[in-house]
């Protein structure tokens, strides 16, 4: 899973207030999540599967992973 994310749009978490710890991820590739860091745009993404990925963010919204 290798995606050319060159024309991804990219949308900042909900969160990117808190101090610049942020991460952005793109609903342009449809089956896929590609994530990176908000701070460096031009540096590598993580693509994971979007199942996978929708599976992450519900388990940090109930808090599987405690308080952050």
């Amino acid at each position: 899973m290798n995606p050319d994310l060159s024309g991804a749009s990219w949308a900042k978490s909900s969160y990117s207030d808190n101090g610049g710890q942020c991460v952005e991820v793109s609903a342009s590739f449809p089956g896929t999540a590609p994530v990176r860091d908000s701070k460096d745009p031009e540096g590598p993404a993580l693509v994971f599967p979007a199942n996978s990925w929708r599976s992450f963010i519900t388990a940090v919204q109930t808090g599987e992973f405690g308080t952050v």
